[in-house]
């Protein structure tokens, strides 16, 4: 097995997780160094510039400078974390095998065959020194599949190596949140609907925080039902899998009218209800839901799963994952199968007409 980096910006826009994993694409090893690098202000607020810009491109237009700088940018905060997660590793890059290098996403239109990741992978391999994987989704994208979620091969590697009972839910809530089901009878992942992102910019509107710490907000506030309910007629979640999200597809706009504390309440419920409609799609009951991403760090939001899942619900630590780099980790594995040619996407994961690889290796030199 190699030693791989895996970078992950995610829909919420709170920065870059890095992590080090040793893995061949298909077993899953050690794994090593991990850190959080938070963008700076100045890069936080392109980002969400690049975001609103990018909702005005058209598929075959070039993009505007604005993003092209705003990728630069980005691209030299990677390779500045790589270089952080270098040091603390106490590793030279020639040590490393690659970098699986996620880019951050700032349009997904998976029915218009289009997703677009700000990152400049043959830039970051010139930077680092070592050769970058990029381009995970286009593929799939292009085949006709959702491109979304790609984590799912990941998480059947890590439950598959724990002996875990099946079936089993693996949640990962970021700024969209998605399920993994896996069970004896193979594997079934699709987006769940929003996860911190509607929360994240009504705490930001309301405080000027960009997320609602500890649940401060939510905790103050009631959840009303009727408006968690009238949020669920929405129709993505009757649709059948496979389907994914947009950051963008759910707002705030059905909490404008409360206040800041009710909205920040409902907002939660909404994420954990939307995450229990899931079920509806599952082949069968899953005995256990696994948490990760940002997302098992609010305490609402976990109370709220476990009140409408009525199931077991447990953060990722609970197996010994990190459920903070779990992504992070999961483009490294990912890098190393497109390195391969193995599949990162299958039908039952993004809907893609047969099993599909991706990705575009950068050498570094």
């Amino acid at each position: 097995m190699h030693k791989v980096i895996g970078l992950m910006s995610g829909t919420s826009l709170d920065g870059i997780d890095a992590a080090l994993l040793e893995t061949d694409g298909v077993r899953v090893g050690v794994s090593g160094a991990a850190l959080t690098q938070p963008y700076s202000p100045e890069l936080h607020a392109q980002l969400r510039a690049a975001i609103a810009c990018a909702a005005q491109l058209e598929g075959s237009a070039p993009l505007p400078q604005l993003l092209v700088d705003v990728e630069r940018a980005l691209t030299d905060a990677h390779a500045d974390a790589v270089q952080a997660l270098l040091v603390q590793a106490d590793l030279k890059p020639e040590a490393i095998f690659l970098v699986g290098f996620h880019g951050q996403t700032v349009l997904h239109r998976p029915q218009q065959r289009w997703t677009l990741q700000l990152g400049d992978g043959a830039r970051l391999a010139r930077l680092t020194g070592i050769d970058v994987v990029d381009d995970f989704r286009t593929a799939d994208v292009r085949a006709g599949g959702q491109g979304a979620p790609l984590v799912p091969l990941y998480h059947a590697a890590l439950v598959a190596a724990g002996q875990v009972a099946l079936p089993v839910a693996v949640v990962n809530i970021g700024g969209v949140a998605n399920v993994t089901w896996v069970g004896e009878g193979g594997l079934l992942a699709f987006d769940t609907g929003p996860g911190n992102a509607p929360l994240d910019d009504w705490a930001l509107r309301h405080t000027g925080r960009s997320l609602d710490e500890d649940a401060r907000l939510a905790r103050a506030g009631r959840v009303h039902e009727t408006v968690v309910e009238e949020m669920l007629e929405h129709d993505f979640f009757a649709r059948r899998p496979p389907k994914s999200l947009d950051r963008m597809d759910f707002g705030v706009r059905s909490v404008e009218h409360l206040d800041a504390a009710d909205g920040a309440a409902t907002l939660t419920a909404f994420t954990a209800a939307a995450i229990a409609r899931a079920r509806e799609h599952f082949p069968e009951p899953a005995r256990l839901w696994v948490v990760c991403g940002g997302g098992r760090h609010n305490p609402a939001l976990m109370a709220e799963l476990r009140r409408r899942l009525e199931a077991s619900v447990i953060a990722a630590e609970g197996l010994g994952w990190r459920g903070d780099f779990l992504e992070a980790e999961a483009f490294a594995f990912l890098a190393a199968r497109a390195e391969r040619g193995l599949a990162l996407s299958l039908p039952s994961t993004t809907g893609v007409p047969e099993p599909m690889s991706g990705g575009r290796l950068h050498r570094s030199r």
